[in-house]
């Protein structure tokens, strides 16, 4: 699949399921690569994350649910309960962070750029987010991009012993697609684009 296919093919599929598609092994290189290619701002390589399999998977989205439990009406929880089910129903989850400690340095040694270091952590946590989206999609399996971050950030810290400065952005549940998604409507794209010559 070439780079263009995977970007037309990339959807939200939040109805997955956990069979494999690739080896485990065939998948961390790709992700590991992924995440070592991805630039960043004066390659200071702050993005970071964490690939959840197997048990670890299923217990991050029980701290989900048991975080959303105490916020969410009883009547509504059914609801919310069965579509956090669909994500813990799914093959694994990348957990996307930045590590803070890096960007406070970077903004430290290049204090005229100060002002910008929030931002630019921010877009390369999301080329990191797209390129590995991409990857997923090129191997054949489907994702969603899910942010529970202010919910869960504390108990996913401690349960799986992430470092302090790592600062929780996103969390991205993928499998095999379930269903195939409904078609994607656009705006002319002639209303996005501007072409000078």
């Amino acid at each position: 699949m070439t780079v263009t296919n995977a970007i037309h093919n990339r959807r939200s599929h939040r109805l997955l399921s956990n069979q494999q598609i690739v080896s485990d092994e065939f998948l961390i290189s790709a992700v590991t690569n992924t995440l070592q290619h991805t630039p960043s701002s004066f390659n200071a390589q702050s993005q970071t994350l964490m690939l959840l399999l197997n048990e670890s998977h299923h217990i991050l989205w029980n701290i989900v649910l048991d975080a959303l439990k105490k916020i969410v009406p009883s009547s509504q929880f059914p609801k919310t309960e069965a579509k956090i089910n669909t994500f813990s129903q799914a093959y694994g989850t990348i957990l996307f962070f930045d590590n803070t400690k890096i960007s406070n340095q970077l903004a430290e040694n290049y204090p005229l750029y100060k002002h910008n270091v929030e931002t630019w952590a921010k877009e390369q946590n999301g080329m990191l987010q797209s390129n590995i989206w991409l990857v997923l999609t090129e191997l054949g399996y489907g994702a969603s991009l899910q942010h529970y971050t202010e919910l869960i950030e504390e108990e996913v810290k401690t349960t799986f012993n992430v470092p302090s400065e790592w600062k929780l952005i996103a969390q991205m549940p993928f499998g095999k697609p379930v269903e195939k998604p409904s078609e994607k409507k656009f705006v002319p794209v002639e209303e996005r684009i501007i072409i000078k010559s």
